[in-house]
């Protein structure tokens, strides 16, 4: 990933890290980019305020999808409050999550930008809905 887009992704990320932390009313230091050698986590909290946010996919080096960074994000925003993985934390963690989606903010999944122009749209499946039959061409 080249440093022009890793600038691009962190300045669209913290300015959506204050507009959910001012409607949170967190209080954090800095958000910034993980180190490239880390490979473990994709984010950290530190207990001073720090926040520190990994960019890139461990195998292939490029850009990890923006809904990724944003749910990572929420994730150690959410730290801010509750120092823990317990029951009030992701409680908060999914409200954070929830603000971020409707003001769409976290989009996951692919956009149809993303999806490879060979590939079908898949379509959601109901829960009586039978798989088509295949049928096999042997000659």
């Amino acid at each position: 990933m080249d440093e022009r887009l890793a600038d691009g992704l962190m300045d669209r990320l913290n300015a959506d890290a204050r507009r959910i932390a001012g409607r949170f009313r967190l209080r954090y230091k800095e958000i910034a980019a993980e180190r490239a050698n880390v490979k473990r986590r994709y984010g950290v909290c530190y207990a001073d305020g720090s926040i520190r946010i990994r960019l890139r996919h461990t195998l292939t080096g490029r850009a990890l999808k923006y809904s990724s960074l944003v749910n990572t994000l929420c994730h150690e925003l959410a730290h801010l409050r509750h120092f823990n993985h317990g029951l009030r934390f992701r409680a908060f963690y999914g409200e954070l999550l929830d603000y971020a989606r409707r003001e769409g903010i976290y989009r996951p999944g692919r956009s149809p930008s993303e999806l490879e122009p060979w590939a079908e749209p898949r379509l959601p499946r109901t829960r009586n809905a039978r798989k088509p039959e295949t049928q096999l061409t042997l000659f």
